[in-house]
């Protein structure tokens, strides 16, 4: 169950990252505009129509920089079913 009743699921092609802990809305600038919602098991979920997989690492490097425990990263397929990119 999420807290926030505004989320939407995550766009298609695209990846959504689950960090540890709850980001209160100061942290929105860190993630140029992606969504940040809070779960109530105590993670947060940030994901947005532009997470692309040069936009993922972005995140990632953030979230490391910032000391923030990641936790997973799904990617989201794209509305055929298939990877956008696939992995070579």
């Amino acid at each position: 169950m999420r807290t926030t009743s505004t989320r939407q699921q995550p766009e298609p092609g695209g990846y959504e990252i689950r960090t540890h802990g709850h980001l209160d809305a100061r942290w929105r600038a860190h993630f140029d505009g992606l969504v940040l919602t809070s779960d109530v098991d105590g993670t947060t979920v940030i994901d947005g129509p532009a997470l692309d997989q040069a936009a993922l690492y972005a995140v990632l490097l953030k979230l490391r920089d910032l000391g923030l425990p990641l936790l997973s990263v799904t990617r989201i397929p794209d509305e055929a079913g298939q990877n956008e990119n696939p992995p070579r």
